[in-house]
């Protein structure tokens, strides 16, 4: 994203539009072809196409206006408020393995970005977006799962990145942003490594696996970040880095020992055309 020559949320637009033409020939050769559907799915998928944008403009915005290690903090509140979502939708409260394993998980967090985090007033704007697009990526998180109960994964994922791409363009262009780039690589990466690839397996999982185990999942992001860090860009690890990864790998097998059966909200008539 930083790689990029255009404006923020107009590498969000690229992310999504690019994208649609891999996830339509992928949908077709996998039996998932995009179809339009009723009313009360096509109406939960424009609300997480809503939320989504709303995320990618702040998030993007934001990430050049604070330390990264901020808003990979503030942008994982997404994780804990899915899980929460999940867990009232069942109507129950936590095991007491599920409990330990957030703690963890919340601790390993922490730990990750106690080293380089930094609260202060010239960071504050970013802060705050970062942190709104964490609580709009947990919305988007919520009604793709409405969504997953009708649709298959691939044809959720293309209606929502259809509408997402229909919003991004005019609010880049109201901001008078440089929407068309002289280097199309980085914008290339980003729609298929992170829309394709990050957003279609995310999708799968929605509704395939408890919401625990999907939102503990999500913080392996600041994890992977470090891990990358240290391989390509010389970026040493100190043992607060090693410890807060160590400790989110843990939480996740901690949750997994005695994952419910269930998913993460009660089985839904299924509504496809």
């Amino acid at each position: 994203m930083r790689l990029a020559d255009v404006g923020p949320v107009a590498v969000g637009f690229w992310r999504l539009f690019l994208a649609l033409p891999l996830l339509a020939v992928l949908g077709i050769a996998v039996g998932q072809k995009p179809v339009w559907p009723r009313k009360l799915i096509a109406g939960a998928i424009l609300l997480s196409a809503i939320f989504y944008v709303s995320d990618l403009a702040m998030w993007n915005i934001g990430i050049r206006m604070t330390k990264l290690a901020n808003a990979t903090l503030f942008g994982n509140c997404a994780s804990f408020a899915f899980v929460a979502w999940g867990l009232w939708l069942a109507r129950k409260w936590p095991t007491g393995l599920q409990s330990a394993a957030l703690a963890l998980a919340a601790v390993g967090c922490g730990l990750l970005v106690a080293g380089s985090a930094e609260l202060s007033a010239r960071n504050v704007r970013g802060d705050i977006l970062a942190l709104l697009a964490g609580i709009l990526y947990a919305g988007y998180l919520i009604f793709v799962e409405r969504a997953r109960t009708a649709l298959k994964p691939l044809q959720v994922l293309f209606l929502a990145t259809l509408f997402g791409s229909v919003f991004l363009l005019p609010i880049s262009l109201a901001l008078g942003e440089r929407v068309m780039p002289q280097d199309w690589t980085p914008l290339l990466i980003i729609a298929v490594s992170s829309q394709v690839v990050g957003q279609g397996l995310l999708v799968y999982a929605i509704g395939t696996l408890p919401s625990v185990v999907v939102g503990l999942a999500l913080l392996t992001q600041p994890a992977i970040a470090a891990m990358i860090g240290w391989f390509f860009y010389g970026e040493r690890l100190s043992v607060l880095d090693w410890a807060g990864a160590v400790a989110i790998a843990a939480a996740l097998v901690l949750v997994q020992l005695r994952a419910p059966a269930l998913r993460s909200g009660p089985e839904q008539p299924n509504l496809a055309p």
